[in-house]
């Protein structure tokens, strides 16, 4: 079972930055996935970025050149840096991750489907 806990999230004004940290505990398989997903209210839940375990990346359109993710596997720790921030990327950002197999291609979207979550942090971004 892994536990995932996130920090950094707050308010900013639009083009400014913010760094997200969720650290991950519990049991942690080599082959684990980690990533980020967001929701706004009244909108669906969308995938923002995916490391898997060999450190490939990918991310969702709309952050795509802004957004970067990474994983630090000595101290468990996910990041994920935020720039050039827009209003449309307030919402809730969630920490997620799961074991998936070798064969399976990650992308953004796949962290809707992880069965490890954090309870989520609040992004306000204002124009």
């Amino acid at each position: 079972q892994m536990q995932l806990v996130e920090s950094g999230g707050g308010s900013v004004q639009a083009g400014g930055s913010l760094r997200l940290s969720c650290v991950v505990s519990g049991i942690i398989y080599r082959r684990t996935c980690m990533g980020w997903f967001r929701q706004a209210p009244g909108k669906e839940r969308e995938g923002v970025a995916v490391i898997d375990a060999d450190g490939r990346t990918n991310y969702g359109d709309s952050v795509k050149g802004r957004f970067t993710i990474s994983r630090d596997n000595a101290t468990n720790t996910l990041t994920l840096q935020m720039n050039r921030l827009k209003p449309e990327d307030t919402a809730m950002y969630y920490c997620a991750a799961d074991v998936l197999p070798e064969d399976v291609v990650v992308v953004a979207s796949t962290t809707l489907t992880f069965g490890h979550r954090g309870q989520g942090i609040q992004v306000t971004v204002s124009s």
